[in-house]
């Protein structure tokens, strides 16, 4: 869950490295580490940021065309100057940064102890860097088969870079279950754990796959498997633009994201759907549509905003297309040795491609005989590769630590995926498939208009800021609504919120409430109408505060809410696109005025690339 930069080339390396970590930081910044090497490699790394380390560094002379820089999410050891990345080997022979988890390192590390190496910090990584260099020390090995031999000896998932003292014209690389990616240049190559640092200044890239090494010198690069296999390079075009990873004017990553959602979800079914003729085409899912209509049970699987995507998706498909289909967290399904049937078909969900929990659970399922499919975000990345079809989101890079416009494209594939199954299982007739086509075709320009809404969000969100708890009710497709809501508070606030389907408010929560507790009530005009009113009416029995996302023209609730944020009318299959909306928005601002870091809360990264 760390980022990762590493150059060779004829450029002065340290702007490109710290740049590049800037970009990454979304990945993790705990603390931040540099090595840039001239005739001596020179190593910089604190706790903190990466502007801390650019304070670190000050007036310090950074000279030198071949570095690697690191932004680091604590697993092994708490984030302090030791624990930072670089790591060096105890005889100063080879330095390394590291993505990922050693699960053996505790193993190797009294094997090493024994041999009289001696560790400064608490790190994994420092387990593997020593061990290459004993295995290039004792073996007499190029630096190349020492990290070679070095990596088939490791238990876990790992992205490095590496440096050798003794060759320092040369920058090594290597993938196990950490995403890596090698950007290609003129005379120069670039290594970093996503493609953000890399595309100012080339779209070819490589995606590395689990095992594979890249050994780079200026103009040249050898691509080969840890046991010494011969790689062929398979060199893609990076589609990407500088601008789309900038904050284009807004304050916050997140922010920009929240009001990138008509163009994002647009985006997503452009090409895919049409009103004249009314259609819907999912070219990745082509070749295995008789699988999903003829399928006796569907799984989807996800982890955080990815899962709640997933319940949305649970209520569309049992819905529109009237198949089974059951939901679980990836982290538990690989886990608790699920049933699996060669009929049944899993669909992995994620915006990185690159989660660890979900990957293994693909791979089971995949082992099983399953059909597994996957709903991504970052063309090239794991999950695609690994499934056998599958549909791109198409929602752009997503920068904010917090899922926004990820969660609302996951769910617009959703939709698209159930409309074109009960199409197909003949559950829809052309009237019904012809509206459902006309409602997702309007969604974005209704979210332009709830976007309108900002300055009443704010407002409110003034009055909840020192608040210490939230609960968030919704019924049918805006129970899942409300648990992303809650989750969206918590992740940027550090309030304590939780979502629950209204009428099990009954059986629990309904003894939090008092007149200090905000309650949010997804309360729409639906076929559960009347039964949120009951709700709302036994909240405000017991002197709960009630901010209700309503229709609308709504006059009902608005009577008895506390705070009210109208929605334009949709239909319930495209309603969750819609509600979550504000629920965004209000979390964003109680975060703000709580004075907290909305891109990058604590204790939280980007992708989960570790278990």
């Amino acid at each position: 869950m760390c980022g990762i930069v590493g150059y060779i080339g004829s450029k002065q390396a340290y702007p490109i490295i710290i740049n590049g970590l800037k970009r990454l930081e979304y990945r993790g910044y705990d603390s931040a580490g540099i090595c840039v090497v001239s005739e001596t490699p020179f190593t910089a790394k604190c706790k903190g940021k990466v502007s801390d380390l650019e304070n670190f560094i000050g007036d310090h002379s950074v000279a030198g065309t071949i570095g690697i820089g690191h932004t680091r999410w604590a697993t092994h050891g708490e984030p302090n100057d030791t624990n930072a990345h670089p790591h060096e080997s105890m005889n100063g022979t080879f330095i390394l940064i590291h993505n990922g988890i050693i699960e053996n390192y505790g193993i190797l590390k009294s094997k090493l102890e024994k041999r009289g190496y001696i560790f400064k910090s608490e790190t994994d990584t420092e387990v593997l860097v020593n061990l290459i260099e004993y295995i290039y020390l004792k073996g007499n090995v190029t630096p190349e088969i020492a990290v070679r031999l070095a990596l088939t000896k490791v238990v876990g998932a790992y992205g490095i870079a590496v440096i050798c003292r003794d060759e320092v014209d040369t920058l090594i690389a290597a993938r196990k279950g950490s995403p890596l990616v090698v950007g290609v240049g003129d005379g120069e190559y670039y290594v970093a754990s996503d493609a953000t640092p890399i595309v100012e200044f080339t779209n070819s890239v490589i995606f590395l796959n689990d095992n594979d090494v890249a050994i780079l010198k200026r103009n040249e690069m050898v691509l080969k498997t840890i046991y010494n296999e011969a790689l062929e390079p398979n060199i893609q075009t990076l589609d990407l633009d500088i601008e789309a990873i900038e904050k284009g004017g807004f304050d916050h990553f997140m922010l920009k994201e929240i009001f990138e959602q008509p163009r994002s979800i647009h985006d997503t079914f452009r090409g895919r759907v049409s009103t004249n003729p009314f259609d819907i085409h999912l070219g990745g899912l082509y070749k295995v549509i008789p699988n999903l209509v003829d399928a006796k049970r569907i799984i989807l699987i996800g982890c955080g905003t990815s899962w709640h995507a997933a319940l949305v998706g649970e209520y569309l498909l049992e819905d529109l297309a009237r198949i089974p289909v059951e939901v679980e967290y990836a982290s538990e399904f690989r886990y608790r040795h699920p049933i699996i049937y060669k009929d049944d078909v899993v669909i992995a969900i994620s915006q990185s491609g690159e989660t660890a929990d979900t990957l293994a659970a693909i791979r089971m399922a995949k082992q099983a005989g399953a059909m597994v499919l996957g709903i991504c975000n970052v063309v090239g990345s794991s999950i695609p590769r690994e499934t056998h079809a599958g549909v791109y989101t198409h929602a752009g890079p997503e920068i904010g630590v917090a899922s926004t416009k990820a969660f609302t494209a996951q769910v617009t594939v959703l939709i698209m995926m159930a409309i074109l199954l009960g199409r197909k299982k003949g559950e829809i007739n052309d009237d019904r498939y012809n509206e459902l086509i006309n409602e997702l075709a309007n969604v974005p320009d209704k979210i332009e208009k709830i976007l309108q809404a900002d300055p009443l969000i704010l407002e409110i969100s003034k009055r909840f800021k020192d608040a210490t708890n939230f609960l968030y009710l919704g019924r049918g497709y805006y129970f899942p609504v409300a648990l992303e809501g809650a989750l969206k508070l918590k992740e940027i606030s550090y309030i304590h919120a939780e979502g629950y389907p209204a009428a099990e408010m009954k059986h629990g929560p309904i003894a939090l409430i008092d007149d200090t507790m905000p309650v949010v009530v997804i309360a729409t005009k639906d076929n559960s109408y009347e039964k949120i009113v009951s709700n709302i009416q036994e909240v405000k029995a017991r002197k709960g505060v009630i901010i209700a996302i309503v229709t609308e023209g709504d006059t009902v609730i608005k009577q008895m809410a506390d705070y009210v944020i109208e929605i334009p009318e949709a239909g319930e299959v495209v309603g969750a696109l819609l509600s979550v909306v504000p629920l965004q928005m209000l979390s964003y601002h109680i975060a703000l005025l709580r004075g907290c870091n909305v891109d990058q809360p604590r204790n939280l990264a980007k992708s989960v690339t570790v278990e």
